[in-house]
């Protein structure tokens, strides 16, 4: 099955290099319908005509981004470097908190497909 999802510029960019291995989403139903295997294509959202697919490899969710963050080394987001305050910053600028307690976080491991 292939998923299509939006990301911002630099996320795009450091999963179309190969250094962003792991994708960070709510657990919502959206993200419940993803399976091993599937194939996520990322639209870049300033320009719709750019993407890059990737392979699902693994799923892991979580009860919270910090708790995710505390089990996976920040390069493995292409954050090496980062502060736990400036993942968690980061992430709650695109989510509420309120959507982490409805739903949960999901780290989606994935692979660069060669396009």
């Amino acid at each position: 099955m292939i998923h299509q999802m939006g990301l911002y510029e630099r996320p795009f960019r450091s999963i179309q290099s190969g250094k962003k291995t792991v994708e960070v989403r709510l657990y919502d139903e959206k993200r419940r319908g993803i399976h091993v295997g599937d194939i996520i294509e990322f639209v870049k959202v300033s320009d719709e005509k750019e993407t890059v697919k990737v392979k699902v490899m693994a799923l892991q969710p979580y009860e919270t981004f910090a708790d995710m963050y505390r089990d996976i080394p920040f390069s493995f987001f292409d954050c090496e470097g980062w502060t736990m305050e400036e993942m968690l910053e980061a992430t709650y600028a695109i989510y509420t908190k309120e959507q982490e307690r409805q739903w949960g976080a999901l780290a989606i491991y994935i692979q660069l497909l060669d396009e």
